[in-house]
């Protein structure tokens, strides 16, 4: 009798799995409504925080935002937010209060604007979403931003939630992860994949003692990514892009302290070491080697590469090291010139642009196509996440 109760509950357990591949069904984002040209922000950065004077540091910022590569950033935080709230705009006053607040509020909110967007493409019911995952770095409350965003969006009280805060830039890539396990494991699953960033966090007054923060004030924006993912698509119902066959993540070696954020009373405080793209490019070959045995082990410009745009030298580094052809990035550099860097959102709008791409050039598959890439992750750890994406071919 054992025996076969065993046996029973075996089945039943693997009844409860999909059959095939986690795949990425539909995909929306946002940003607030107002952009600033890269070209105008280091006088509003230095008038709205009233650093005009400091003559040297302006002149710094105006070339880092130069070379960038970046030519618009969106922020919820307008100059009217900005002035009616002082305390953000010195280098280090307490305001930890006013930026969660904004945070709590807007995160969510501008999560809704891109999860109505993947909804509508996608176009079943909204009850059938059966999960969430959220990542934010932007604010820390509980409840959080997942249960605020099923409710904005009338899904199922019973649908399950995972929250994930302070994942930094490799978000993006850690919320494709659990998707698909989630989907792979759970039979019919349909999972709500979220990443949502405000730079209202970070946003404080340049100042001599850190140069880090002029960094970051000079390449982050603000957006919103969010993806339908699930297993065993609908035929002639769901619009499968993209199979998830593989992720995996590393801490790089010697990386320590490379890419840190402390919650203060200040906000958010960036740390960032001046050869984050060195070490990239010097490490990240162990991985990236794992993760195309999965796809047959093809060379680098057989791929199609969705890679955080974390900033200009990090793009310019991967490219170097393995010696990518100009049209590889092309996908990602879009999405720096036309947004900067929005941390862990920022990969999932380059799946975007790289499907949309591929729609315009007629391709054969999603992945301007490439049947096989990869969607690359870099944030705090130094820590690298990869999936390996299979594209699905398309009518063209």
């Amino acid at each position: 009798m054992a025996n076969n109760a065993n046996a029973n509950a075996a089945t039943g357990y693997r009844h409860q799995r999909a059959n095939g591949p986690a795949t990425v069904l539909a995909i929306g984002k946002a940003t607030p409504p107002t952009a600033y040209p890269q070209s105008e922000y280091p006088d509003f950065f230095f008038n709205v925080t009233n650093t005009n004077h400091k003559t040297e540091l302006k002149a710094k910022f105006a070339r880092i935002c130069k070379n960038s590569g970046i030519n618009t950033r969106y922020f919820h935080c307008t100059e009217d937010i900005l002035k009616a709230n002082p305390s953000m705009c010195t280098y280090l006053e307490p305001s930890l209060d006013i930026r969660q607040d904004i945070a709590i509020r807007e995160v969510p909110r501008l999560a809704e604007k891109a999860a109505i967007e993947a909804l509508a493409e996608w176009g079943q019911p909204r009850d059938q979403i059966t999960h969430v995952v959220f990542a934010t770095t932007s604010g820390v409350n509980m409840p959080g931003a997942d249960l605020t965003l099923t409710r904005l969006l009338g899904l199922n009280p019973n649908v399950n939630r995972t929250m994930l805060y302070q994942q930094g830039c490799f978000g993006g890539a850690t919320v494709l992860r659990v998707a698909k396990d989630l989907a792979e494991n759970n039979k019919g699953a349909r999972v709500l994949t979220v990443v949502s960033e405000l730079t209202c966090v970070t946003f404080r007054a340049p100042n001599e003692e850190h140069l880090d923060n002029l960094v970051g004030s000079a390449i982050f924006g603000d957006g919103a990514s969010v993806l339908v993912i699930g297993s065993d698509p609908i035929p002639e119902v769901e619009k499968p892009q993209f199979e998830i066959h593989w992720s995996g993540e590393t801490i790089l070696p010697e990386s320590d302290g490379a890419i840190e954020g402390r919650l203060t009373e200040a906000g958010l405080i960036f740390h960032l070491l001046k050869d984050v793209p060195g070490l990239i490019s010097r490490n990240t070959l162990p991985i990236f080697n794992k993760a195309i045995e999965v796809a047959g082990s093809p060379s680098w410009n057989d791929l199609f590469w969705c890679v955080h745009p974390g900033g200009r030298a990090i793009l310019d580094e991967v490219a170097k090291t393995l010696s990518l052809k100009p049209e590889k990035l092309e996908a990602t550099r879009d999405i720096l010139y036309n947004y900067g860097n929005m941390s862990g959102a920022s990969v999932l709008f380059v799946l975007d642009q790289m499907r949309r791409r591929s729609a315009d050039k007629n391709c054969t598959t999603t992945g301007e196509g490439c049947d096989w890439g990869l969607v690359v992750g870099f944030g705090p750890g130094l820590t690298v996440e990869v999936s390996v994406l299979k594209a699905i071919a398309t009518a063209n």
